[in-house]
């Protein structure tokens, strides 16, 4: 039995016992490549798949799915709070652990498919000099993705089904700095400085790298609530600078190391950079990794459980 085959099964029996309403995986798209599928009938079950190339963190659509209200905010009268299912790699995982960890929804709503990984090809997800999903058998080829070539994890920390063998852990956490993080420390101050205003000098403020985040969830985000004169919506370079820093201050402690950010900048800036240098400045200094645990982060007041009003 396949990986696809038994995640296929799972969807099949929550959807016709309607324990969900929606299950959220991994489809081909027209053109071969692999993308989120939204299931909501059985019927269309046959959709779903996994393979290498299935490299989006789908619990970036959950707080949408779960909570359209938003966090703390009540549920209308007579309603009953959504439940969905979503497939889940070991990095993805520990979004959820943070998300809980916020009360953007309750453990109760989510019925977590998780599959053992192997990790994600380089390329996954985009167009043009990939090689389509057909061509990426389950047990997979190539070269990984950097994030799966520093992954410690192979299995999901949440599931409630588990799909495929359980791996050893490749290395234990955190041995020691990557070396692209040991090249920036290696840096100057003044060296660091130039290194990422060039960075963010070519960002042209698409917003794709807030989109792809799971973390990234706040109802109004800071940078678009109006046009202040301190950091605007316009794309010259303080306001570029602005925008990542205060992102990666707000993903400090936060950040599962998914990466998608990184992955579908179309300017290729190194995102996940800033935020695995923040996240070894917490883990040494917090003892804190996010999502190891559905514990809040360091520097996040919680809100109040979702449904509840409070």
């Amino acid at each position: 039995m396949t990986i696809s085959s038994e995640i296929q099964a799972a969807a099949r029996d929550l959807l016709a016992d309607g324990q969900v309403e929606v299950v959220i995986g991994y489809e081909l798209g027209s053109r071969g490549r692999t993308r989120p599928a939204f299931i909501t009938e059985a019927r269309d079950i046959e959709r779903l798949v996994w393979n290498q190339a299935c490299t989006h963190n789908l619990t970036t659509y959950l707080n949408a799915r779960l909570n359209p209200g938003g966090p703390g905010k009540p549920l209308p009268p007579g309603q009953a709070p959504r439940r969905a299912a979503v497939v889940v790699k070991a990095c993805d995982s520990r979004a959820i652990n943070v998300l809980l960890a916020e009360n953007h929804f309750e453990r109760e709503q989510l019925h977590v498919i998780g599959v053992v990984c192997e990790g994600i090809l380089e390329g996954a997800g985009m167009a043009g000099d990939l090689r389509s999903a057909r061509q990426l058998p389950d047990e997979g080829s190539g070269q990984l993705q950097a994030r799966c070539q520093r992954c410690t994890e192979r299995t999901p920390l949440v599931y409630d089904t588990l799909v495929g063998e359980r791996l050893a852990q490749p290395a234990p956490s955190h041995p020691s700095a990557p070396d692209d993080l040991q090249r920036l420390e290696a840096m100057s101050p003044v060296e660091r400085a130039e290194f990422w205003l060039a960075q963010f000098d070519r960002c042209i403020r698409c917003y794709a790298c807030r989109q792809a985040c799971p973390m990234c969830n706040c109802p109004s985000c800071l940078y678009e609530r109006d046009d202040s004169l301190y950091v605007g919506m316009g794309i010259r370079l303080d306001e570029k600078r602005t925008f990542h820093l205060g992102r990666a201050f707000h993903l400090a402690g936060r950040c599962i190391g998914c990466d998608e950010c990184e992955r579908v900048c179309p300017m290729e800036i190194p995102i996940s950079l800033l935020n695995r240098r923040l996240a070894v400045e917490v883990e040494a200094n917090f003892g804190h990794r996010a999502g190891m645990a559905p514990v809040p982060p360091p520097f996040v007041s919680v809100l109040s459980s979702p449904h509840s009003g409070g």
